[in-house]
């Protein structure tokens, strides 16, 4: 086994996805280049990144070209679906290989619906199997928020044979309904005699948030506590709620898929819905820059990472099976932060909403992009 972390994970069971696409990666050859010597085995976008990637640089303007002589008064939207539509096409067949050789677990790439369509689960549904038809690639993830609407866009989409990236987890309780979703839609198609064994999906658990937020509240409880014994209790605390949070989610994993219901699944070929941990860059610069690599290694796991991310784990990333160590720790960080009057539950509602809002104010960003862009070309 090769020396680099990032190729390393694999001996524990878990794999390194990019959390990055653009154009300019595709035709250099790095995403090429990386999928032979870095280890990665699959990929995942968002609205924030497409809209880095084309407002970037000049690569996509030639399409647009294309796209605007066919059709001048093509929607903006369009417009970024035809652009986006391309280099997923691209990263999906450099990344076949994977796919085929680790039999459909590994090898996809994902791309998001409208995330303004976060909480209308009928047009999720319309917008997520047109594109899963206009990509048309085994290897394609849709990407579906798991609010509590997308829950019924995401079941009936895997009940139809798509494959879902489950986005924008960050509750141990919404993580629960997401894998008994996932059961549901597979035990509706056995019901009805379709086959189970090349329906994909991964949950996606966001990590550094977590922290981010969590931090912010013991900040301000810090402010009004004078008892020195108190305040070295709540400094304890911080930075340490993220990982608790996903080493909590595992043991859901962990239970939910060694179940007799899932077990009777796997019997007519179903594959586990991995756990992927993503938003590992690490935000607060006092933490270590591979905090949310190191602390979450394990088997049936996906980890996905930016750049600055996998660059410093490959160069200084140490690597052993951590996921499940020291549980009861993690479960007892939780319960203090909570004795602290910080609810958890409305920490993980805040940032899904903020999630959402993100990634809605990012679609609107790329469009405006588009919409100077193609000023600039007539």
């Amino acid at each position: 086994m090769s020396k680099n972390p990032l190729i390393m994970l694999q001996k524990y069971g878990q794999s390194f996805w990019y959390d990055n696409i653009s154009r300019d990666i595709i035709f250099s050859g790095e995403l090429k280049r990386m999928i032979k010597e870095e280890g990665l085995r699959g990929v995942t976008s968002n609205p924030t990144i497409f809209h880095k990637a084309i407002q970037s640089s000049d690569i996509y303007n030639e399409q647009l070209r294309e796209v605007l002589s066919k059709d001048s008064d093509i929607s903006d939207k369009e417009i970024f679906y035809e652009l986006a539509i391309k280099d997923i096409k691209d990263a999906c067949d450099l990344l076949m290989d994977v796919y085929k050789e680790s039999d459909g677990d590994d090898g996809y790439v994902s791309i998001e619906v409208d995330p303004h369509l976060a909480y209308d689960p009928e047009e999720t549904i319309k917008e997520a199997t047109e594109l899963f038809k206009r990509i048309s690639r085994p290897n394609l993830m849709i990407k579906v928020p798991a609010t509590a609407e997308g829950l019924k866009a995401i079941e009936e989409l895997l009940f139809r044979g798509i494959n879902v990236n489950v986005t924008l987890l960050f509750s141990i309780k919404r993580y629960e309904e997401v894998v008994d979703t996932y059961l549901k839609a597979l035990e509706r198609r056995a019901s009805e005699g379709m086959d189970v064994n090349r329906v994909a999906s991964v949950a996606s658990f966001f990590v550094s948030r977590v922290d981010t937020l969590t931090d912010r509240y013991l900040e301000e409880i810090l402010k009004h506590t004078e008892d020195e014994n108190e305040r070295r209790r709540i400094q304890s605390l911080m930075g340490k709620a993220a990982v608790a949070n996903a080493k909590m989610a595992y043991q859901v994993f962990k239970r939910g898929f060694s179940s007799d219901r899932f077990l009777k699944l796997r019997l007519k070929g179903a594959k586990v819905q991995r756990l992927l941990f993503g938003s590992t860059s690490t935000k607060n610069p006092s933490y270590s820059d591979v905090l949310y690599v190191e602390e979450l290694i394990g088997p049936g796991t996906v980890n996905t990472m930016p750049d600055s991310t996998w660059r410093a784990f490959k160069n200084h990333g140490k690597v052993a099976r951590t996921l499940d160590a020291d549980v009861q720790k993690a479960e007892d960080i939780l319960r203090e932060i909570e004795s602290l009057g910080i609810s958890l539950d409305r920490v993980t509602k805040e940032l899904e909403d903020e999630g959402v809002r993100l990634f809605v104010e990012s679609f609107d960003a790329v469009l405006d992009v588009i919409a100077e862009k193609r000023k600039s070309i007539k």
